[in-house]
């Protein structure tokens, strides 16, 4: 089943297709019943076609990548900061996959659709089957992410969980120390209060999302994989720092 999925996604005809599909349905739920707030795409506009890494924040399983999608077309077709009609559907930019469990993307018949579109799945090296199990970086996830960024770009969001926060994989770090991509740090907001855990249900509607992309990292990948992992993290705004901004913010609004 795997290697049928790896043959279809690889087709660009096919994923154009898929991705017009895609983005026919979910245009209305971002750009009219929602209002989508893009910052920063001139720092995307002129990036190579291939070893581009995009690190972000994580806030659903898909609403979140489909998003990326929708603004990576319309950058395609010269928007700045913003979707506009969706003619981008037409001919839509393919060059791109997203690291995701391995776990979820089988978890049903949606999401193994979705995995036609370009998923890289990973196995989990914390979390198997709802229970908690530690395992090493699998040198074939590894392998199959590099091949990917050799001549594409590649979304991934470090922490593997929609939970704000969260530690992140060091697989990322690694992944950058070894193979020296260009990262562009994402921070998303607003899409936890507008859909479910899927991305796929609505929660709030008239929610503000908000996606930000900021300028490439400039990296010294001779430093530790914990030392590039901390800038990564500080980059999507999750580090230790940006919680504790966060919780100094609560406390003064709850005082007010």
């Amino acid at each position: 089943m795997s290697s049928v999925v790896d043959k279809f996604k690889n087709i660009r005809l096919f994923r154009s297709v898929l991705y017009a599909m895609v983005g026919v349905v979910s245009y209305p739920m971002l750009a009219m019943i929602n209002k989508l707030k893009i910052e920063g795409t001139e720092h995307i506009e002129n990036l190579p076609k291939g070893n581009v890494l995009f690190v972000s924040n994580h806030q659903t399983y898909f609403a979140d990548v489909i998003t990326f999608l929708h603004i990576f077309c319309a950058v395609k077709w010269r928007r700045h900061n913003k979707l506009g009609f969706p003619v981008y559907l037409l001919n839509p930019f393919t060059n791109v996959y997203y690291v995701a469990a391995e776990e979820t993307m089988k978890g049903s018949w949606i999401s193994r659709f979705f995995a036609l579109g370009g998923a890289l799945t990973v196995k989990r090296t914390w979390r198997a089957e709802g229970k908690e199990v530690r395992r090493g970086l699998d040198p074939s996830d590894t392998r199959k992410i590099q091949r990917a960024l050799a001549d594409s770009w590649v979304i991934t969001f470090p922490q593997g969980t929609t939970k704000p926060f969260a530690p992140a994989r060091k697989g990322t770090a690694y992944i950058i120390k070894n193979h020296k991509p260009i990262v562009v740090p994402v921070v998303i907001n607003g899409f936890w209060r507008a859909f479910n855990k899927k991305g796929l249900a609505f929660k709030k509607k008239g929610s503000l999302l908000s996606v930000r992309f900021k300028e490439p990292l400039v990296i010294d990948y001779d430093k530790p994989v914990d030392a590039i992992l901390e800038q990564v993290m500080d980059a999507i705004e999750q580090s230790k720092r940006f919680m504790l901004k966060g919780k100094h913010h609560a406390i003064t609004a709850a005082d007010k």
